[in-house]
C-alpha cells in the first residue's frame, strides 16, 4: 500500500486545483483490488462524481497503473457504439490512458481467461499517430488520415471491474480509466489520406467469432458513424483537458459490437472485411 500511496502522490503536485476528487486512500484501495484482480470495493467507491472529479481520480489511478503496465503510450476511446452506450446509460464517448503493457501482445498470443476482475473481449481498432498535426486537423477524415501512420487490427481485453447492473455513469467509467487493461495487435495497415481509405474504414464489416461460432458483426460506421470520428472526438476532449496527442501515440477507437466474456480453452478472432484487398484478422487464445 505504501508504494501505491507514493505513486498517487505524484499526481498531487503543489498548486494543482481539483474538484471533490476521490481521496488517495480510496483510489489506492481500488488500485490494489484492480492490480490483484480481487473483488473491488463494494459498493462502487465513486458515487455521484462530477466529470472533473472523475478525471482527477483517473489521473491518480494512472499514476499507479504505470508501475506494472509501463509508460503511457496513448489513449483509449470508450463507449463509441450506441449499443454499448445504452448498456451503460450514457450518450457520449469517454477516454482513458493505455500503457505499454496494453499493446505488447501480438496476434496468436495465449493469455489467462481471468486476466481481470470482470474480463471482456471486444473487437476494436488502433491507429498510430504520425505527427502532432493531428491536433489541429479538425474532424475531416482525410485531414486526420494525413497525420495517422497506420491502422492496426486490435482485440481489446478490458476489465469492467463492476457488473453491468452497477450504478454506471460516465464519470464512474472515466474514474476506473475506462477499464483499460490489455489488448492483442494484428499487423499494421499503412494509412492512406484518401477518400477511398476513409470510406473503407466506415464501410468495412468487423466480425468477432470464437472457434465455434460468430459472436458479433458490425460495420465500421458503428463507431460514431466513422471510426475516425472517435479520433476527432479524442483530440477535442484532450484539448479541453490541456493535453495533446504526440507522434507515436496509439489510440484505441472503441468497440464495434457488444463485448463478450472470455472462456478458457477457446480462441477468438476479429476479422475486418473490406478494409484491405483481402480480409485481415487478429487472434487470441485463452487458457
Amino acid at each position: 500500500m505504501r508504494r501505491l500511496l507514493a505513486a498517487l502522490c505524484l499526481a498531487l503536485a503543489p498548486g494543482m486545483a481539483f474538484a471533490a476528487c476521490p481521496s488517495v486512500p480510496d483510489v489506492a484501495r481500488f488500485a490494489r483490488a484492480y492490480l490483484d484482480r480481487s473483488a473491488p470495493p463494494a459498493p462502487p467507491p465513486y458515487p455521484d462524481l462530477t466529470m472533473a472529479d472523475a478525471l482527477c481520480a483517473q489521473d491518480r489511478l494512472v499514476a499507479v497503473l504505470a508501475q506494472p503496465f509501463g509508460d503511457q503510450v496513448g489513449w483509449k476511446v470508450g463507449l463509441t457504439n450506441p449499443v454499448i452506450q445504452g448498456r451503460f446509460g450514457v450518450n457520449h464517448p469517454v477516454a482513458g490512458a493505455i500503457f505499454h503493457g496494453t499493446i505488447r501482445e501480438r496476434s496468436g498470443a495465449e493469455l489467462p481467461a481471468n486476466f481481470g476482475i470482470l474480463p471482456i473481449v471486444e473487437s476494436d481498432l488502433l491507429v498510430r499517430i504520425r505527427d502532432e498535426g493531428v491536433n489541429t486537423a479538425g474532424d475531416d477524415p482525410i485531414a486526420l488520415l494525413r497525420h495517422v501512420e497506420s491502422v492496426i487490427p486490435f482485440i481489446e481485453l478490458a476489465d469492467l471491474v463492476y457488473p453491468p447492473n452497477a450504478p454506471w455513469t460516465a464519470p464512474m467509467i472515466v474514474a476506473i480509466n475506462v477499464g483499460a487493461r490489455f489488448g492483442v495487435l494484428g499487423e499494421p495497415i499503412p494509412a492512406e489520406a484518401t477518400a477511398d481509405f476513409a470510406a473503407r474504414l466506415a464501410g468495412m464489416t468487423v466480425v468477432l467469432a470464437d472457434d465455434t461460432k460468430e459472436l458479433g458483426r458490425a460495420p465500421g460506421r458503428a463507431i460514431l458513424g466513422q471510426p475516425l470520428n472517435a479520433l476527432a472526438w479524442l483530440v477535442a476532449d484532450l484539448k479541453a483537458r490541456g493535453r495533446t496527442l504526440r507522434a507515436g501515440d496509439y489510440v484505441s477507437l472503441g468497440g464495434f459490437s457488444a463485448p463478450v466474456r472470455p472462456e478458457a480453452g477457446r480462441s477468438y478472432r476479429v476479422t475486418y472485411e473490406g478494409l484491405a484487398a483481402q480480409p485481415v484478422h487478429v487472434d487470441v487464445r485463452f487458457r
